[in-house]
């Protein structure tokens, strides 16, 4: 028993040596909170039976209810996100000290009422995404199969809500839903990309958008797609440059094939088909396929 204590004595005093958790501690005000991932959790299914009603939530809606169930989510969607952002906000920045509660929170519920604002544009882009797969899915049998099915859509509309949230500049939360869509369909589109009107995923697993992706409209990208960034020097202080566009940029009605690498800041041009099994680290030109076979010879320049 003796020898037990000890060892736990130990190990408590060599965890609690500052030096062993400098970078991995997270000192609290006594207003603050972390933010919630299972709160975030609701707060996507509330925007998922607000952008798609009668096919998310507990409620049966009709043309005649609609209005008032979407009334009642829109308040609980409110409330909920103002303290998910109210926590985000505060996790992040630890150089306001003097702030109190209540600038928090009015910034926060500022900015929950921003997001609020923006659904009607965010189920505009969705509705266009629906059809795209839609009419790209010869297996689809309507759009709803599309909206209760498909990961492809699942994860792109969580990737709407959060690109919207990162656009507001809310901290945390868009890269939490972003994993959440990660986790749930294997396809990874980090918040920051920017992704237009018509775009669809087929199948997705292994697909990998990033950060400062640029996709055009009517895009149609398949399973283990990697829109990648390349690896840039580090300054003069032998720090990782952040915030530098570093990945491909996709123009208009462009379709890539199945577990294809698209590496760097590159552009492919309007109208390119991109086959499969290919690494491609070059500008593509417009209307250009591009396959194993003319990749070794060269012949689509």
């Amino acid at each position: 028993m003796q020898k037990h204590s000890s060892v736990l004595s130990n190990t408590v005093k060599k965890l609690s040596d500052e030096a062993s958790y400098r970078q991995l501690f997270h000192p609290y005000r006594d207003e603050e909170a972390l933010p919630s991932g299972d709160v975030l959790k609701e707060i996507v299914e509330y925007c998922r039976a607000i952008l798609f009603p009668g096919y998310y939530g507990y409620a049966r809606i009709s043309k005649q209810t609609v209005g008032f169930h979407t009334g009642v989510n829109i308040e609980t969607l409110h409330s909920l996100l103002t303290s998910q952002i109210y926590a985000g906000l505060c996790f992040s920045d630890k150089s306001c000290a003097e702030c109190t509660a209540e600038i928090i929170e009015k910034k926060a519920t500022s900015l929950s009422e921003a997001f609020v604002a923006a659904l009607p544009d965010i189920r505009d882009l969705l509705t266009t995404d629906v059809q795209s797969t839609f009419d790209n899915d010869p297996a689809a049998q309507n759009p709803g199969e599309v909206i209760f099915c498909y990961p492809g859509i699942r994860a792109v509309t969580n990737h709407r809500i959060a690109h919207q949230l990162l656009k507001l500049g809310v901290p945390f939360l868009p890269r939490m839903i972003a994993e959440m869509a990660h986790s749930e369909t294997g396809i990874d589109i980090h918040p920051g990309a920017t992704i237009g009107h018509h775009f669809s995923i087929d199948h997705g697993t292994g697909t990998v958008i990033g950060e400062t992706s640029v996709i055009g409209n009517h895009v149609r990208i398949f399973q283990g797609v990697s829109l990648a960034g390349e690896k840039l020097p580090p300054d003069k202080e032998g720090n990782i440059p952040r915030g530098t566009a570093r990945h491909p940029i996709v123009e208009d009605e462009v379709t890539i094939y199945s577990n294809s690498t698209l590496l760097g800041r590159i552009r492919i041009g309007k109208g390119a088909t991109i086959c499969g099994n290919v690494w491609i680290n070059h500008d593509v030109p417009p209307g250009t396929t591009i396959s194993q076979l003319n990749m070794q010879h060269r012949t689509y320049l």
